[in-house]
């Protein structure tokens, strides 16, 4: 694994700008553009871009990247996230019923629709639910502390609102056509009222800085000091704590700056990763680029992104 504070120690403030991730505690109110767009602005930049949307409403970590950081956007997508939230259940219901419920139906694999507001397709996809517990319940009895543990790309408040719907306090009945009297589940709904996002993959809130911070530092930075800056942006080379490590040789990085696949020749050692599997490239902790494993005849991985040299 690479050390991210001797590379960060390394690099000058340019380079951190040029190929850096910021950890921004967004706040209620503004969309993850919004925010990612307030950054861009304020350091000048050429493009930004925000590691997983979050609701206008929801607070919490917001990973941006900045330029060619950009290009690992992807990479960081489909990590895990976890969240602490307040449900409301729309009827006194007790503490074991939701425990119950969560454990049979809201754990491990589950099938979850998009809501009719989100921007992708609203088709039934698979999201695996990591963890789902109650901590505490308000007073009231009808407010819930929540913390959860999801897949990338996992909808929070859908999961609340599916979780009210299968929550019953009691049976329903109904007439059925052959004037029999049946018995209906009724589920007593659930809506989020708060949430925050604590981690997003590999990114905490220990390392996270809110806007206030953030443009104080930049204010700073134009009058010539760049110390609170430079704290707080990331080196992008941490892909490295989210992907497999590929040591290469410096005799061909040059050939392979400009595209040339890695050959078995170029490894310090003869790796284990698979076929297909995606690996950061490294040479002398010099961050080379995202490949893909192809093990075929000499050569090893081709490129999916290639670190050009950033120009001082």
């Amino acid at each position: 694994m690479t050390e991210i504070k001797k590379i960060k120690e390394k690099k000058s403030i340019l380079e951190l700008l040029e190929f850096g991730i910021i950890n921004i505690d967004k706040s209620s109110g503004p969309t993850s553009f919004n925010v990612s767009d307030f950054v861009k602005k304020k350091l000048n930049l050429r493009k930004t871009s925000h590691f997983g949307t979050l609701d206008p409403k929801v607070t919490g970590v917001l990973p941006v990247a900045l330029n060619r950081a950009c290009k690992l956007t992807g990479y960081f997508l489909g990590e895990d996230k976890e969240y602490v939230g307040i449900m409301r259940v729309h009827e006194e219901i007790s503490l074991e019923k939701i425990k119950e419920k969560i454990k049979e139906k809201f754990l491990g694999v589950i099938k979850q629709t998009p809501p009719v507001k989100s921007r992708v397709k609203r088709v039934e996809r698979e999201r695996e639910i990591i963890s789902f517990e109650i901590l505490e319940q308000s007073e009231n009895k009808k407010d819930y502390l929540f913390k959860t543990e999801v897949q990338g790309g996992t909808y929070i408040r859908k999961l609340i609102d599916d979780l009210g719907k299968e929550l019953c306090s009691r049976p329903h009945s109904v007439i059925g056509k052959d004037n029999l009297s049946s018995v209906k589940s009724l589920g007593i709904g659930a809506h989020m009222l708060e949430l925050r996002r604590v981690r997003a993959g590999i990114f905490e809130e220990d390392s996270i800085v809110n806007l206030y911070d953030f443009e104080k530092a930049v204010d700073e930075y134009e009058k010539g000091n760049e110390e609170n800056l430079r704290k707080i942006i990331i080196p992008a080379e941490i892909i490295s704590e989210v992907y497999p490590v590929l040591e290469i040789k410096p005799d061909n990085l040059k050939k392979i700056l400009t595209g040339k696949p890695i050959m078995f020749e170029d490894l310090k050692k003869t790796p284990k990763e698979n076929i297909g599997k995606i690996i950061s490239v490294f040479c002398e902790n010099k961050f080379v680029g995202m490949y893909k494993v192809m093990n075929s005849g000499e050569m090893f991985a081709k490129a999916n992104f290639v670190m050009q040299e950033i120009k001082k």
